[in-house]
């Protein structure tokens, strides 16, 4: 075989796979579940993740919120690399889209898994402060935001049950480090600061083991007064 007939062979191999590259592109539908398909690879299928990962669940949450922490990572106030890389670009409306469109999914959440290394002690500990908090040292109780069934309100508070305690975990440390912020009045930072390990361990373990309730929509208002004046969208 001479050297011209090799490289007619490789130049008609070449065409006939760009033919078939635009083929199959011009077959993808131009869809808002196929554009965010790229979500689905860490937060799971449709956006409703497992509790036995990092990723948090996307799924039902209020489209306020969805929108504001992508915001967040596309103008440096939240930090992840994959996410800040994919938001870096997308215009405001666009967002507004990708949250909407998660927050409309109503999915089923995965059985939560009960088992936990914590002692009783310790959940005891993350029970009182996500149900009654800590007055004395200034921490508002989580279902004073986050609803008396922890599940969000609308429209910008998420859910806190559904979660892995990784996740959870790990939030509450960025708040406490300042490694994650929000728009004013940005209250988490108020109450992260006032936490400590202990507690951040405790409370994060306790959420992750309770069982997420029939109703597993976001509350339509929020309890009144808020602590510390918080506004519900920036979280």
């Amino acid at each position: 075989m001479t050297a011209s007939s090799v490289r007619r062979k490789l130049f008609a191999g070449l065409a006939c796979l760009l033919a078939g590259v635009s083929t199959w592109a011009a077959t993808v539908p131009d869809t808002i579940e196929q554009r965010v398909a790229a979500c689905i690879a860490c937060h799971g299928r449709e956006g409703s993740s497992t509790n036995a990962g990092y990723f948090p669940r996307l799924a039902g949450k209020p489209a306020g919120y969805l929108f504001n922490q992508l915001q967040s990572f596309r103008d440096g106030r939240r930090f992840h690399s994959d996410m800040v890389y994919m938001t870096r670009h997308l215009s405001d409306p666009y967002l507004h889209e990708i949250a909407d469109y998660f927050s409309s999914l109503d999915l089923p959440y995965p059985r939560v898994n009960t088992s936990t290394d914590a002692s009783a002690q310790s959940l005891a500990h993350g029970q009182a402060l996500a149900l009654k908090g800590d007055a004395a040292r200034g921490i508002p109780a989580c279902v004073a935001c986050h609803g008396s069934a922890l599940m969000g309100v609308q429209p910008g508070v998420p859910p806190l049950l559904g979660l892995p305690r990784l996740y959870i975990a790990s939030q509450l440390g960025a708040w406490l480090t300042d490694d994650r912020h929000a728009l004013a009045p940005d209250c988490m930072t108020d109450v992260g600061r006032k936490l400590n390990s202990v507690d951040i361990n405790a409370v994060a373990s306790w959420l992750a083991i309770q069982p997420v309730p029939a109703n597993i929509h976001p509350a339509k208002s929020p309890p009144a007064p808020l602590p510390m004046k918080c506004s519900a969208m920036p979280q």
